[in-house]
């Protein structure tokens, strides 16, 4: 895994919107554009323009965290695990198990 994926991955698990869409695809896979948006509201009682879920999704799509399948004419998002996710994984446990505990 290279510097510049380890970052991607990073940086789209660094926004709690992103981490909420990551929850939500986990349980249930194979949303649409506008089930995220609806679950955003029903379970966070925030509502997110299409836009802005569309560019979290973006993010998380380029990071590798998840996939984009084609139903139709409908999009659908699921979570996506990968060799560089459990590299991810590990670099960070790496840091956890031989840190110093504060």
């Amino acid at each position: 895994m290279t510097d510049e994926q380890l970052d991607l991955i990073f940086k789209a698990l660094s926004d709690s919107t992103r981490r909420r869409i990551i929850d939500r695809l986990s349980k249930q896979p194979a949303q649409s554009l506008f089930e995220v948006c609806a679950a955003s509201v029903a379970e966070n009682g925030v509502a997110l323009s299409r836009q802005t879920v569309s560019q979290h999704l973006a993010v998380l799509e380029k990071a590798g965290l998840i996939e984009i399948e084609w139903k139709g004419r409908t999009k659908t998002h699921s979570l996506c695990v990968s060799e560089d996710h459990v590299a991810a994984a590990s670099w960070l446990t790496n840091y956890m198990q031989n840190g110093r505990k504060t």
